[in-house]
């Protein structure tokens, strides 16, 4: 689950707040030292051009003219295309642009680009290329390269070797100034890995494969991983707020509220072309930037006197494909920009403009439809009502850009795109008005994005306005959770339901249509947690301090079935309920046998720490920690069995689980008898101890003259006493107590 940052405001993150010294880059500034020129910086250098004599030089010109104007502006007599001797040309050229951002642009966007079939154009700026040879970094005379010496790197994914062989997973926790990585003990206190103070300065964030651990700074962003915990990766982004992975770790975005501003002594990366912007692009393998971008201006709806204010940028604002190779930005009302990876070059040129677009997302993985053969990624997006024309779902293919589907759809107020994890259904959460505009109910129109055509199924039994909409993971089941209450940001939340649907029976492999299994009202519940493994489910009520309810269920409970439920693919089972006071964060561990909920100080000062439940809703450790602020469990990549083999391994669970179960027993015997064997060593010390001092007291009493046994001789000295017929004192006291007292009156 992505982490929350709401609470990071501008004000957090003044620069005096930082320690300066904390991410040192002057090994990155001495090796990417920038000297701005003057004068030449809109002059570049084309490589690798044919040969041509001086008859069919003007025809490569205006041949490379085509090529050079599609990132900015020049003309023939602002080409130079030195000739040799022979009246052959020399291969390349050098290019006048209007502006230093379009020659920048021409490096970026023009360099390794082929200009035929058997030439790839190089392109340079002039500046650079002065830069390095006049500073001697270009020797003449050949030199073989060194070969320095192979150092074997680290195992980035080490972690999924469980040293007890357990298969524990393991999690980072936030609290006060420290940042520690612990493995996961159930009811014991977790193993620690890593704790340093002062890790990072506003949040961490893992990548979505669990490779890396991000600490988030002043001058940039930093990657960490490793069994040593060391840094992998730097990206010098001055007073970045925010960070996104693409899903394959290929790739990371950085977001700043300031735009850079690069210094007069230039950045050790960043260059001029990136003065100005917020976003940043990073190749996370060579830790290069490949494109920045400033942040649009986006304007809310008017208000009563026509003034139209400006919104909060959305985030994430780029959004990527499942496997990496296309990453897409949308401009509010007017048209999604799709760039193609690594170049990050505008597909086929150009943005696909939508009239009036309001949202896109992409589907989570690639998909396979039904009679498609080629290569493939698919988004969805929607419109709304424009004028006369209705509003508009729609389903398009890159890099093809063809639509595939789409819909109309009427008297719609909002939207939401609900991708399942496989790319098998898109479910689009169309909010309806009345007429009168006085009501809302709420529709579930289902694309079945597998099957030929891709048909829509419609949902409509639903009467009230869905809160909240959750796809089972790798699964076709869903949760909603409903309300018939204004839904508005006040301190009592409104009343709600849950709602369980899933496919009915049908023959073979074949999906049924969706159809309601299970209303739960009368619920405060506002948020659904699916394991990651699909079948169990949390609904719980977050971030509300009058309710913080926590309802296990288990869709495939193994049990008697209700008789309205033989037809359909669930079997719906309340296992637990449980109470976490000030849960403002609820998170499945990769595994999907641990639940973790945590009240987070950056929320609110009561009560923060964490809880962890196992699946099944018993609460196995409760931990309060003063300043708690943040918990993830650290992702694991996708498993590397084939179907077949996993569905093997379900096949043989129980034999499995078995094995398990004995090991479980044996482990926690030998803690039992580990511990019956400390608290045996302890005792045998302190006797041991207790001799010792007892042997040391003797030899210091005979030093002294004193008797070996003073209590020994004490004793004989009062039985003499009694034997000499010394009679006993007895002395009686007599103790009178009233235990109660009563006065009558007598008439």
């Amino acid at each position: 689950m992505a982490p929350s940052f709401d609470h990071l405001r501008d004000e957090d993150l003044d620069e005096d707040d930082f320690d300066q010294d904390e991410v040192d880059i002057s090994d990155l500034q001495e090796k990417y030292e920038v000297s701005l020129e003057q004068g030449y910086d809109t002059f570049v250098v084309v490589d690798n051009l044919p040969q041509v004599d001086e008859g069919k030089k003007p025809s490569l010109i205006k041949f490379l003219l085509k090529k050079l104007n599609t990132v900015g502006k020049t003309r023939e007599d602002l080409i130079f295309m030195p000739m040799g001797e022979d009246g052959q040309s020399l291969r390349f050229a050098f290019v006048e642009y209007s502006s230093a951002a379009e020659a920048a642009a021409a490096v970026r966007q023009l360099d390794l680009v082929p200009l035929d079939k058997r030439n790839i154009m190089r392109v340079n700026k002039l500046t650079d290329i002065d830069r390095y040879g006049r500073e001697g970094r270009i020797d003449e005379n050949y030199t073989p390269p060194k070969i320095e010496e192979f150092h074997e790197q680290e195992h980035l994914r080490s972690f999924m070797a469980d040293p007890t062989g357990r298969g524990r997973d393991q999690f980072v926790m936030y609290r006060g100034d420290s940042v520690g990585v612990f493995w996961n003990n159930e009811k014991d206190q977790p193993e620690n890995i890593v704790d340093r103070p002062h890790w990072t300065e506003t949040f961490v964030q893992w990548s979505p494969l669990g490779t890396y651990m991000t600490s988030v700074h002043a001058q940039g962003v930093q990657l960490w991983g490793g069994p040593s915990w060391t840094r992998q990766k730097r990206f010098p982004h001055p007073f970045v707020n925010l960070v996104a992975f693409s899903p394959g770790e290929k790739y990371l975005v950085t977001w700043s509220n300031r735009p850079i501003a690069i210094p007069d002594e230039g950045h050790p990366i960043l260059t001029l072309d990136d003065d100005g912007k917020n976003y940043i692009i990073w190749d996370i393998e060579t830790s290069k930037p490949i494109r920045s971008f400033a942040q649009l201006d986006i304007l809310g709806p008017p208000d009563e006197n026509g003034v139209k204010k400006p919104l909060k940028a959305p985030w994430p604002a780029f959004k990527w494909s499942a496997d990496d190779k296309y990453v897409a930005r949308l401009t509010p009302g007017a048209s999604i920009s799709v760039y193609e990876l690594p170049r990050m070059n505008l597909l086929e040129k150009t943005a696909i403009k939508i009239e009036g677009v309001v949202d896109f997302e992409w589907a989570p993985a690639s998909p396979q439809r039904d009679g498609i053969k080629t290569y493939e990624q698919l988004f969805c997006f929607w419109t709304p009502e424009i004028g006369s024309n209705p509003a508009r779902v729609a389903m398009m293919s890159i890099p093809s850009k063809e639509v595939v589907r789409s819909l109309n759809l009427f008297s719609v107020t909002d939207a939401k795109l609900h991708w399942q994890s496989d790319a098998a259904y898109l479910c689009v959460k169309v909010d309806r008005h009345s007429k009168s505009k006085k009501s809302q109910a709420t529709t579930l129109e289902i694309f079945r994005v597998k099957e030929k055509g891709v048909p829509v199924e419609v949902v409509d039994t639903i009467k009230d306005t869905v809160i909240n909409f959750a796809w089972e993971p790798k699964g076709d089941r869903f949760v909603i959770i409903t309300t018939t209450e204004p839904v508005a940001a006040t301190a009592v939340p409104p009343k709600t339901s849950v709602t369980f649907f899933c496919p009915e029976k049908m023959k073979g492999s074949a999906i049924g249509n969706f159809k309601h299994l299970r209303t739960l009202d009368k619920k405060n519940n506002n948020a659904i947690y699916w394991s990651p493994k699909g079948r169990f489910v949390v609904v719980a009520t977050v971030h509300n301090q009058q309710s913080s309810d926590l309802d296990f269920f288990d869709l495939d409970f193994e049990g008697e079935k209700l008789e309205s439920d033989k037809d359909m693919t669930a079997n719906l089972q309340l296992m637990n309920t449980a109470d976490h006071y000030g849960v403002t964060d609820v998170e499945w561990d990769p595994s999907g046998r641990f639940v973790a909920t945590w009240a987070s100080a950056w929320k609110h000062s009561m009560e923060n720490g964490y809880h962890i439940y196992d699946f099944k809703g018993e609460v196995l450790r409760e931990e309060p920690i003063e300043k708690f602020k943040q918990f993830q469990w650290r992702p694991r990549p996708a498993t590397l069995l084939s179907k077949e083999e996993q569905k093997t391994i379900r096949k043989n669970l129980r034999e499995y689980s078995r094995i398990f179960e004995v090991e479980d027993t044996e482990r926690i015997n030998s803690a039992d008898v580990a511990v019956v064997q400390e608290r045996r060593r302890l005792l045998e010390e302190w006797l041991a101890w207790r001799k010792s001092m007892e042997e040391e007291a003797a030899e210091e009493r005979a030093a002294l003259g004193l008797p070996a046994d003073p209590v020994a001789d004490l004793l004989k000295a009062k039985t003499a006493e009694l034997a000499a017929g010394e009679e006993e004192k007895i002395i009686e006291e007599i103790m009178e107590e009233v235990l109660e007292e009563t006065e009558e009156i007598v008439a």
